[in-house]
């Protein structure tokens, strides 16, 4: 099967604090990436993405460019909100995938130019043919940015089982508790004092990753590949690669390349890329009075139906030491928190210090920030990415 396109439709393209500075399809559902679960589905590689225009030069080490000019005939075009199953295959041959009813991914009856899916608002049952193969998987629909939390204990569960080869032996000398498989990739280190707690899940470390003493990994888990688990309790949480945690995690997505290096409880939250979390940071995930958690979104305050929800965190966010997120924050891309213990549950992205002030983070000081940060993981802030930063900051500031 040939390459295939991510396409970010109008709702997608509102996954704030995500959306501003990454397409949909760059997100962590699960155990894995979108983009990655369709790869795997499909088994073939993203050649593109359609997204928002300030996106157009988004650069992140294996995820593919902003398509461009007109798409040929027989392209397959996949809905980047849509999760599919991992354990799902895909004929060469569909010219339609349908996920729960709807219509996932199409093959393009003609050539069409990316300018006529440019807005996000284009069906895609519009762009396929009337009659061919049609293939029906399981999956998940993202509808907000919270169902990568709602979903995740099962996604993840189901994740990992797909992922554990069924003949694999347990390793010798890990205190492993529960009955469900585990899988510790061979260049992986786990120090003494670890406790594998498979009692309600799998848990996988992957690639290179460590697991220091006096760390518990509670089941569905996965540390994702060169992570450090510096100790404490991570329960039912996808970690992404290369980033650093500490202290209690707890149903809870980390994309990657972030630090939560110290003590403080981060629940039912998503971080991400580039995040660091001073010490101390909290995110509550239950309000007092028990009750359904309402969440901002661009169209407003909106019912997730959700008792549970902490903190949804976006890209380069910095938090000073002792900041408290209360239930349902939402932290946008770029801002720098710090100054007031508890800050608005809703903070605006590029903002700096005490976010009742308003003050706009510099652009160039932020850009030196994040050069600083992934410097640290002896990686480079790419000119594409600087521009698309750059892009991004004057979306937000020209709103």
């Amino acid at each position: 099967m040939s390459g295939f396109v991510l396409f970010d439709d109008a709702v997608a393209r509102r996954f704030e604090p995500f959306a501003l500075t990454r397409p949909a399809g760059e997100l962590r559902a699960g155990a894995r990436l979108i983009r990655e679960r369709w790869a795997q589905v499909l088994g073939a590689e993203a050649i593109g993405f359609i997204g928002a225009p300030h996106l157009a030069d988004f650069d992140e080490p294996g995820a593919p460019p902003a398509a461009r000019g007109v798409l040929p005939a027989g392209t397959l075009v996949v809905h980047a909100r849509c999760a599919p199953a991992l354990t799902a295959r895909i004929a060469a041959g569909a010219t339609m995938v349908m996920v729960d009813q709807r219509i996932a991914a199409v093959r393009l009856a003609a050539e069409t130019p990316v300018t006529a899916l440019a807005d996000g608002t284009r069906s895609l049952e519009t762009l396929g043919t009337r009659t061919g193969v049609m293939a029906r998987v399981e999956g998940w629909w993202l509808e907000a940015p919270w169902d990568l939390v709602r979903h995740l204990p099962t996604m993840l569960a189901a994740d990992l089982l797909a992922e554990i080869p069924a003949t694999l032996d347990r390793p010798a000398g890990l205190t492993v508790l529960g009955t469900h498989p585990i899988h510790i990739d061979p260049s992986a280190t786990i120090e003494p004092m670890v406790l594998i707690d498979a009692s309600a899940g799998p848990v996988v470390v992957r690639r290179g990753a460590l697991v220091q003493a006096f760390t518990r990994l509670v089941g569905p888990c996965v540390i994702g590949e060169d992570a450090v688990v510096a100790g404490g309790r991570v329960a039912c949480c996808s970690i992404g690669e290369r980033s650093k945690v500490h202290g209690e995690l707890s149903v809870s997505i980390v994309i990657g390349h972030a630090n939560k290096g110290h003590d403080g409880f981060v629940g039912h939250s998503v971080i991400g890329r580039w995040v660091n979390l001073g010490a101390g940071t909290i995110t509550s995930n239950l309000k007092n009075s028990y009750g359904p958690v309402r969440c901002w979104s661009p169209q407003g305050m909106q019912a997730t139906g959700m008792t549970f929800l902490g903190s949804l965190l976006g890209d380069h966010v910095k938090t000073g030491i002792g900041t408290r997120l209360s239930t349902g924050s939402v932290i946008g891309a770029g801002a720098n928190v710090f100054g007031s213990a508890m800050p608005p549950t809703v903070v605006p992205p590029f903002t700096w210090g005490e976010v009742s002030q308003g003050e706009r983070f510099a652009l160039d000081r932020f850009l030196l920030v994040a050069d600083r940060m992934m410097g640290r993981r002896d990686l480079a802030l790419s000119e594409g990415m600087r521009a698309c930063l750059a892009a991004a900051y004057a979306a937000r500031w020209s709103a």
